[in-house]
């Protein structure tokens, strides 16, 4: 999006896309794959724990019923937010926490390596203020479908 000023990027999304490049230089890392893996949920965790609380208690509960729901998604970061992606390295849902953007809401969305089709339209993005226990099964549902 534009800054409605320049023209150009804001600069929250001039920093996402720093954070990209040095997730995709990490990703090319010469370790194992074990090694890699381990090094990217790392990095997960350690975005979740820079969040505010109310963004950080949801992106925990999130990554939780992810790794409960579909073991077969690897955590790692995308543009500097919680995400995971399939075995093909294709970030299928991710975590957008509210204050990254200044939101009034946090996101959790799936992109189009997710099995969500539905017809001709499916919603593709959830705006979060809580995660209630109803909010985490149909979250664990979705990301199972998503997965699948």
């Amino acid at each position: 999006m534009s800054d409605g000023k320049t023209g150009g990027f804001t600069e929250a999304e001039r920093a996402a896309m720093v954070e990209r490049a040095k997730e995709a230089k990490a990703e090319k890392r010469r370790v194992s794959k074990a090694e890699k893996a381990a090094l990217a949920e790392q990095d997960l965790l350690d975005k979740i724990a820079e969040m505010p609380e109310s963004d950080r208690v949801m992106a925990e509960r999130i990554h939780a019923i992810v790794k409960a729901t579909a073991p077969e998604l690897s955590p790692k970061t995308w543009y500097g937010m919680p995400a995971y992606a399939n075995a093909a390295g294709k970030v299928v849902c991710f975590f957008q926490s509210a204050d990254k953007f200044e939101s009034r809401y946090a996101t959790f969305g799936f992109n189009d390596d997710a099995n969500l089709d539905d017809g001709a339209m499916w919603p593709t993005a959830y705006a979060l203020q809580a995660i209630t226990d109803a909010d985490a099964a149909r979250i664990a549902a979705l990301v199972k479908q998503a997965a699948s």
